[in-house]
């Protein structure tokens, strides 16, 4: 049976059953798309596809890029003479809130789901480490998230330049690079959720909070005790990137040169302090936000049951 036809017919049984074949064969040359880590991956990436809260998301974060697009353009406000106008921040915006959203929520779902419909159970009593199941399952979910914001973008650049106006393509490149670093933390973060919360529904509660806490209260959190505290700006610059959607947004205003009045009193002092590095720094605290939670999620999925 091929690891397609199994993961049509039977998900996770199926994944376990290519598995088990694999692994009977004995070989020592086996196929890369048979690997574990690689099946599990294409199994997550089918289950996107027919997935409707997946398309749900991607084509509202679609139709909402391609809205932006289509306002700028009537009004001449796509790009500035610098090369960042309101249409790139309002699709940063929209990243920042649709992107952000999708990636938790879906994270967070995959395997509570799958521990209690009893597959995720099934498929550990095979030739599969745990390590594996969550690599996979994280991979595949990136690969899912990045196609949709691909698609975002796609449309929002075809629209452009309907409309006479087009939108930078390098510009358009480097936002959707960000923008797939910022996918791969959210996700990382919701697979850590998923892997602490048994219920499917507890988990994706708890990754609705995060997401609330990390677009709204950090941003306007931030706002607040400066004005009540009047944090030094260095200690305010810190708490801003411990925020992976506020270094987010400060990697793509830097690396797409906009204006520093987008990013604040704490940007500004970033500018300052280390120049365009700054954008290397926001994008390192990505790498930290994708690598840590993948650690304590392999950590905690390996020492948790999960019957």
């Amino acid at each position: 049976m091929s690891s397609q036809c199994a993961l049509r017919r039977f998900g996770f049984r199926g994944v376990a059953v290519t598995i088990r074949i694999v692994s009977f064969t004995g070989s020592n040359r086996t196929p890369p798309r048979n690997y574990p880590p690689v099946v599990i991956a294409s199994k997550v990436i089918q289950e996107a596809r027919r997935d409707w809260w997946f398309w749900t998301y991607a084509g509202g974060f679609a139709l909402l890029a391609a809205a932006i697009t289509v306002t700028a353009t009537q009004h001449r406000t796509l790009t500035s003479s610098g090369g960042f106008g309101r249409a790139l921040a309002s699709l940063i915006a929209l990243v920042q809130l649709v992107i952000t959203l999708m990636s938790l929520t879906l994270g967070a779902r995959q395997l509570s789901s799958e521990r209690e419909s009893k597959t995720l159970v099934f498929l550990l009593t095979h030739p599969v480490s745990r390590t594996q199941v969550l690599l996979g399952t994280f991979a595949g979910h990136v690969a899912a998230m990045s196609a949709s914001v691909l698609l975002g973008f796609g449309v929002a650049g075809v629209f452009s330049a309907l409309r006479g106006n087009p939108i930078d393509p390098g510009l358009l490149l480097r936002l959707t690079a960000l923008s797939c670093l910022l996918v791969a933390a959210t996700v990382a973060i919701g697979v850590l959720v998923s892997t602490l919360v048994q219920r499917g529904s507890a988990a994706l509660g708890v990754a609705i909070s995060v997401w609330f806490c990390m677009v709204f209260l950090g941003d306007l959190g931030l706002m607040g005790a400066t004005v009540a505290t009047q944090l030094p700006t260095e200690t305010l610059f810190a708490a801003a990137l411990l925020n992976p959607v506020e270094a987010f947004r400060l990697a793509t205003v830097i690396s797409l040169e906009g204006s520093l009045d987008a990013l604040g009193p704490a940007g500004t002092y970033a500018v300052d302090t280390f120049g365009r590095g700054v954008a290397a720094l926001a994008i390192l605290v990505l790498g930290l936000w994708t690598a840590v939670p993948l650690a304590l999620s392999v950590q905690v999925f390996q020492r948790r049951d999960q019957a």
